[in-house]
């Protein structure tokens, strides 16, 4: 099925709409229940004020992204890590990033 220049508002329930191409697809304020979307390529995405919950992101890989003001709570970070990014104000369990990385390598300079 094609659709192009339309505007309309789709209820799609227990369906099988793997394989399909959105390309400059307004979905705002769209819901998302029960959707399988592994192996997914997302491109080019506007998820300001996106909210995942009971989410399963395990293997996600993220590349070139704004994530300024993400909160992350009970999450399992499990493995996770972060290189060549930008931490300012950036906070563990409520402490600096900055003074962590700034401790731990004072330490690696000091022999322990």
């Amino acid at each position: 099925m094609d659709l192009h220049h339309v505007k309309e508002r789709l209820h799609v329930h227990d369906a099988d709409i793997s394989g399909s191409a959105y390309d400059d697809v307004n979905m705002s304020g769209s819901t998302f229940h029960n959707i399988n979307l592994s192996g997914c390529t997302l491109q080019q995405i506007n998820m300001s004020g996106a909210t995942f919950e009971d989410c399963n992101l395990s293997g996600w890989r993220v590349h070139d992204v704004n994530l300024a003001g993400l909160r992350i709570a009970n999450a399992n970070l499990a493995g996770v890590s972060i290189s060549e990014s930008l931490m300012d104000g950036m906070t563990i369990d409520g402490i600096a990033v900055s003074d962590l990385l700034a401790a731990y390598r004072a330490r690696q300079q000091d022999g322990q």
